[in-house]
């Protein structure tokens, strides 16, 4: 997003943001308005500022709603997904995309987004995935690797973290990815094409946390991490050629499934169809 922009896409007297010096969210948060704006300029894509609504409940990631200068609604702890899927049957035209953290998204709110996906409702989430829950202290997440510590893990995580991508695919959602803060550019990139698919999208993006997660586990600062990022997280094109002993340590980013399903809204629409036609005759 072109920095003369900002003011058009944020909310200025919103501003200085809260996040901590180095957190990756502000990187997710732009990637998101840069998508959007990218769309809104493509002459193939037609659409307008106002067919957008971006959704969040509560976390470090959903203040992010509060910054863009968007149509947006700032909700409650685990229900975002919830709340995006009402406004998306109220007005099925909508691009509603929802902005929210691991704990979230898949704590809390798990039943929403597995529903959601199962559903296959055509919204947009965003994860802004950290590791940990930074906004409350540092408390371990269902993302947080396993013997990785936290405020409430001091001696290391025993559960074994959920992969959100493909948790949401084994729901049902018909597009699942996932991208990370060092590749903006390719993440970016996802995220439009999230937006577009016609059915429940899910980007699982690798956020970086050095005040909380970083710290705790000894990952080094800002730089250090995304270091790492750029070390380690690798595109599915060079991935799936990689041997077993190349991939070891290495994660996965790229879209890691795609599918044609019935979307919700529109089989809800048929519904309401035959209904109006019953109830005439």
């Amino acid at each position: 997003m072109p920095s003369d922009l900002i003011h058009e896409y944020m909310r200025i007297d919103h501003l200085p943001q809260i996040w901590c010096p180095g957190c990756g969210n502000g990187v997710i948060m732009h990637d998101v308005a840069t998508a959007i704006h990218e769309l809104i300029e493509d002459p193939d894509t037609p659409c307008n500022r106002d067919d957008f609504v971006i959704v969040s409940g509560i976390g470090c990631s959903s203040r992010a709603a509060g910054y863009l200068d968007f149509n947006s609604i700032h909700t409650t702890h685990g229900r975002a997904i919830g709340f995006a899927t009402g406004i998306k049957l109220a007005n099925p035209k909508l691009h509603v995309i929802v902005l929210t953290g691991d704990g979230d998204c898949s704590a809390i709110g798990g039943n929403h987004l597995i529903h959601a996906a199962r559903r296959n409702i055509d919204l947009s989430v965003i994860v802004f995935n950290n590791d940990i829950y930074g906004m409350t202290g540092g408390q371990y997440s269902p993302t947080t690797p396993n013997g990785d510590k936290a405020t409430t893990a001091p001696y290391g995580n025993v559960d074994r973290p959920f992969d959100i991508a493909n948790l949401a695919t084994g729901a049902g959602a018909s597009f699942s990815a996932r991208g990370d803060v060092f590749h903006a550019r390719e993440t970016i990139s996802i995220i439009k094409q999230a937006i577009l698919h016609k059915g429940f999208s899910l980007v699982d993006v690798y956020a970086i946390c050095p005040t909380y997660y970083g710290r705790k586990n000894k990952k080094g600062d800002a730089v250090e991490m995304l270091k790492w990022q750029k070390e380690n997280l690798v595109p599915t094109s060079k991935f799936y050629h990689m041997s077993e002993e190349e991939r070891a340590g290495k994660k996965m980013i790229g879209i890691l499934s795609y599918n044609d399903y019935p979307e919700y809204t529109a089989e809800y629409a048929k519904v309401i169809e035959a209904s109006q036609k019953k109830g005439k005759k």
